[in-house]
């Protein structure tokens, strides 16, 4: 049997948000072939497809970008989403890597091809692209989620999610139910009361917020950092030990989370008046076992005459409103979804085949969503993921923990092409062993006894998405490939071009 044709690249990277658009960066330094597939006609990932009212970064601008390339202009500190996606670009265009990336292209199937030793990848339905090497880096906020409530569809009014905003329709005199209290709602609901007759915010379950150390960076602090970047290398490393810090609270003990606690009620004291209404926004689970948010606004708005919370459960959706438990129903013109993203269901809607025919998603649904060190997954060679399983955190900055598995995918390409592999599988031992390490350091920490049920948790009540410590410790532990933890294969050489004609 003759030696398989060569892929048509070295890499096929999926996705251009900060993981997969930092992966194609370092790629593209290290002189490897590649080539990026992004469904849409634009790049951006999170923060091309949120673009709702005061959408905005819950990190601090300076540490929420990438280490390597450190933008002197932010104009706040929590930057807003325009110039986070205009980061996004300028990122693309600086480190020319635009011209690997194809537009239009949704993968649909990935599947690894054994005996040539490449995937196989579908395109848009239509056309398989071939490489050595599969890189999805798809992050968990882009895909929404609606609630299972009877009647959705047959509501006459107008409605969307808020990772879908119609940024055409007028909210001014209208009246609009909101659904959902996390993180995206407590960023939009303070601009559409500004304009709406009334708004119906439905909460399931209060967030802990606490208030939000926003304001403008000023000209002389960027005409700083221009000069003399090093003061915004120091900054930034400020930035990062503060947050650090918040870990001890939510690994350690509970306990310590007290004191922030108090300082969340303070901010609700402080901005709302009606005793019942803080009532109804004060959680009672341990702040840190959902996401902690943060606002300066949110309140204030829920405070005002027509934004009334409620939280009934909700029992239908009719064609002119909203039905709750207990039977009542509110008419609305417009209805707004703040309900989250698909979380758990990391890789939906693509197909991932790996050895023996093994499906990713049906495997994850089978055993739960794992993987070796966020990254890697035993039945499926030469497929390394970007800000997979238990890469989440609650508490600093994700772009950090990409740029960690984009070094640690970067080593594993240098070994293979220094050794001659062709493939690289991680081994089931030493995927479960750590698994097993990191659900152990996940029992005790304030998402599991807290005291509330989060999108962290699976169905099974584990905790698949967050990293249980400190970043720098991951950092650690990515800084290598450890070709121990896994299964090696010899590269195959391809047959001459001459050879085949």
């Amino acid at each position: 049997m003759p030696a398989p044709s060569p892929p048509d690249h070295e890499v096929v990277v999926v996705g251009t948000g900060f993981a997969g658009l930092g992966m194609a960066i370092k790629l593209k330094e290290a002189g490897v072939d590649f080539l990026v597939l992004e469904q849409a006609d634009e790049l951006g990932g999170t923060w091309r497809e949120n673009t709702y009212p005061g959408c905005a970064c819950d990190v601090q601008s300076h540490l929420y970008s990438f280490s390597f390339a450190p933008n002197p202009e932010w104009t706040r500190m929590f930057a807003p989403q325009p110039e986070i996606r205009s980061y996004l670009e300028r990122c693309a265009d600086d480190f020319a890597v635009r011209s690997e990336i194809r537009f239009g292209a949704a993968l649909t199937r990935a599947e690894w091809d054994e005996l040539a030793g490449l995937w196989r990848i579908e395109v848009n339905g239509e056309e398989t692209v071939t490489a050595r090497v599969l890189v999805p880096a798809l992050g968990a906020l882009s895909r929404p989620t609606y609630p299972d409530v009877p009647g959705r569809d047959r509501f006459a009014g107008t409605a969307f999610h808020s990772a879908e905003w119609d940024h055409d329709y007028d909210f001014a005199g209208k009246r609009v139910a909101v659904i959902g209290t996390g993180a995206s709602a407590i960023q939009f609901v303070p601009q559409i009361a500004e304009d709406a007759a009334s708004v119906d915010l439905y909460q399931r379950t209060p967030p802990w917020i606490i208030p939000k150390p926003d304001r403008p960076i000023s000209r002389v602090e960027r005409w700083l950092f221009r000069r003399a970047p090093s003061a915004q290398q120091l900054y930034r490393k400020a930035l990062y030990w503060a947050l650090e810090s918040r870990v001890l609270g939510f690994v350690v003990h509970p306990r310590l989370m007290k004191g922030l606690e108090l300082y969340a009620k303070r901010h609700i004291r402080k901005h709302i008046s009606d005793h019942e209404l803080r009532r109804k926004v004060t959680p009672d689970y341990t702040i840190g076992c959902k996401r902690i948010l943060i606002s300066d606004d949110y309140y204030r708005a829920l405070d005002r005459s027509h934004v009334d919370v409620i939280t009934d459960d909700v029992a239908a959706i009719t064609e002119r409103g909203v039905v709750t438990a207990d039977g009542g129903e509110r008419p609305v013109d417009a209805i707004v979804y703040g309900t989250g993203f698909r979380v758990q269901d990391l890789l939906t809607p693509l197909t991932v085949v790996g050895r023996d025919g093994a499906d990713l998603n049906e495997t994850w649904r089978e055993g739960g969503m794992q993987a070796y060190k966020g990254t890697a997954v035993a039945g499926f060679p030469n497929l390394f993921l970007l800000l997979g399983p238990n890469t989440g955190l609650g508490h600093s900055s994700m772009v950090f923990m990409a740029e960690c598995q984009i070094r640690y995918v970067a080593d594993a390409l240098r070994a293979m092409r220094e050794r001659q592999l062709g493939s690289v599988e991680v081994r089931p031992a030493a995927q479960a062993a750590y698994n097993e390490e990191i659900q152990g350091r996940l029992t005790d920490a304030v998402w599991s006894q807290g005291g509330c049920r989060s999108w962290y948790l699976d169905a099974r009540g584990r905790n698949t998405t967050l990293w249980p410590g400190f970043t720098f410790a991951f950092r650690r532990a990515t800084e290598q490939f450890d070709s121990e933890s896994y299964e090696l294969a010899p590269r195959i050489a391809p047959v001459p071009a001459a050879a085949v004609a």
